[in-house]
């Protein structure tokens, strides 16, 4: 199906700006407009003469692929049935990253469209590192919005509350932190009151131990019930209070009519499945099902074996993180990884009860409905869980769905993309042309069977979390159809390298086997920091320890630009 059929399909009510072809689009462009008018500030063009259709983003916090990946063996037991169904009718890109894997770093660049200069999450970060984005950034719903969009957002923000007030309007109430506010959000503790539920506490809790092997650390949440012992309802649950909210925002938008009038684009920003978990009741029988086919990662094992001791091909910054998290117990590890596959499957029901709202009032087939999630985890593999400031293609792994208006059948893309490709389909979706630099591509030839045009490699980085690791990173497809990760660690000898396509990636950076694929990868990371000066501070390192793998260059290592 071409693009032009498919507009046919899509009708004068739904996708006509992004359906046109690039030449009918720039033709039917306007004169620019601005996301401040009385400053200029934020040019863009609008294009195409259709109705822009509503989009809804859906973004959960922290998926390992193990949990939706068809690649991935455990996959095929978790049950989502509301994301697999915007699967059937959308396209999934099964080669998505993020480019940073850690909260605000990501959400910062996916919404600005850039790589971020925001290196590590506020909650950790020392005193001058960059943690929320700064005034005069650009996040793409302040587009939406100066474009005539409706535009609401419910759930998490962690890149700052200003950005969030500017594009969404002082009546946004997002909340700037790792952990959600289930215990002093006085609108949530309202709505549990009404629900005659009392406040939460663990049954069962997941907690792992300190390098001891016997003290108490890190708790990883559990299966939760109310402060009186009874049972805890689903629908007083965090994340289904933020779905209902988004319900019935929506609602009340249509119910006014302002959507008729107006396009909505809605993002809702849930937390889980980060961990701590919650499992409220309702569960049961799900639980007992996973128990009986969990097994550990084969890298959990090995890492077992030793002692959890660290290898002699891992940077420094992953046995900071193994001792961190203190996953000496296997038992604990499993109770772990089956609370993950819970907390997902009630993402899920979250996300089914919002769909089934739009189905109800005749949105979601006229609606483009995106789901990704801002980072991966690493779900047990090497003796980790959560993720980190270490490159690894479970962390950077993400779920990438598009369903466009009127769907079509279920597409699987296996080129690599990245959220930075976010905002640049969201605006071809609504029919604007920003007059600014982004680093991503649009995906909408994809979403029409065509193939993407060419672009930059795709760099990733780390900076500041639990330890230190200014990380940089490159992926690339060598000639015989094979992918790879690539990470240098500017706080250790050690560089890695992975295959993506194994499901349980092992550091290969010593293997003779692939010593030519790390070289090549060398120096295509070489000429990608050299080239944007935005990666010159990994450039001047670089250069330095990898000397004589990189090609020949003068002898200028101070980037002296005084000489004519």
């Amino acid at each position: 199906m071409n693009r032009r059929h498919f507009m046919g399909l899509a009708g004068s009510a739904a996708l006509v700006p992004i359906l046109n072809g690039a030449q009918e689009a720039k033709g039917a462009a306007t004169s620019s407009q601005y996301i401040q008018p009385r400053k200029g500030v934020g040019p863009f063009l609008r294009k195409g003469q259709g109705k822009a259709p509503h989009i809804f983003l859906i973004s959960a916090d922290m998926v390992s692929p193990d949990l939706y990946h068809p690649a991935r063996p455990f996959a095929k037991h978790v049950r989502l049935p509301a994301i697999q169904s915007l699967m059937r009718e959308g396209t999934f890109f099964s080669e998505a990253t993020c480019t940073v894997p850690l909260c605000s770093p990501s959400r910062a660049s996916y919404l600005t469209g850039r790589y971020s200069y925001i290196q590590g999450n506020g909650e950790r970060a020392p005193e001058g590192l960059e943690t929320q984005l700064r005034p005069d950034d650009i996040i793409f719903p302040e587009y939406l919005r100066a474009a005539g969009y409706i535009a609401r957002q419910e759930g998490k923000a962690h890149v700052g509350v200003k950005k969030f007030l500017d594009a969404f309007t002082e009546n946004d109430q997002p909340w700037d932190r790792w952990s959600p506010p289930v215990y002093d959000d006085d609108e949530f503790l309202a709505y549990q009151h009404s629900l005659g539920v009392k406040a939460q506490k663990y049954s069962r809790e997941i907690v792992f131990r300190m390098q001891d092997r016997n003290t108490p650390g890190n708790s990883a949440g559990g299966w939760i019930e109310q402060e009186d012992g009874k049972p805890f309802p689903f629908e007083a649950h965090y994340t289904y209070y933020l779905a209902k909210r988004a319900v019935d925002t929506v609602r009340e938008l249509v119910a006014g009519g302002a959507a008729s009038n107006h396009p909505i684009y809605l993002q809702l920003d849930i937390f889980d499945p980060h961990q701590p978990f919650s499992i409220p009741a309702g569960f049961e029988e799900r639980e007992k099902e996973l128990r009986r086919i969990m097994t550990l990662p084969e890298s959990y094992t090995e890492v077992r074996k030793r002692d959890f001791s660290r290898a002699a091909d891992e940077p420094e910054i992953i046995d900071v993180y193994r001792k961190y998290w203190g996953i000496y117990d296997p038992q604990t590890l499993l109770d772990y990884r089956v609370a993950y596959a819970l907390q997902m499957e009630l993402v899920d029901r979250a996300i089914g009860m919002f769909l089934g709202e739009l189905r109800r009032l005749n949105l979601y087939d006229e609606s483009m409905i995106v789901f990704i999630s801002d980072h991966g985890e690493m779900n047990g593999r090497q003796a980790l869980v959560d993720k980190g400031v270490y490159l690894h293609p479970d962390v950077l792994r993400v779920p990438f769905i598009v369903k466009p208006p009127h769907g079509r059948t279920g597409t699987i893309v296996k080129e690599p993309v990245s959220l930075l490709d976010l905002s640049q389909t969201i605006f071809e979706a609504a029919g604007i042309e920003p007059e600014g630099m982004f680093d991503g591509i649009s995906l909408v030839p994809a979403i029409h069977g065509e193939k993407l045009p060419d672009r930059a490699p795709m760099l990733f980085f780390g900076g500041w979390h639990v330890g230190v690791n200014f990380a940089c990173g490159i992926r690339h497809r060598t000639s015989d159809a094979r992918e790879f990760l690539y990470a240098y660690n500017l706080t250790s000898s050690c560089d890695q390298l992975y295959d993506l396509q194994d499901v349980d990636a092992v550091n290969l950076i010593q293997d003779p086997e692939y010593a030519s694929v790390r070289d090549e990868m060398v120096r295509m990371l070489g000429a990608e920091l050299q080239r944007d000066p935005r990666w010159a501070g990994y450039w001047a390192e670089f250069r330095v320890a990898r000397y004589h793998m990189l090609p020949e260059a003068n002898g200028d290592m101070q980037l002296f630009t005084g000489r004519s």
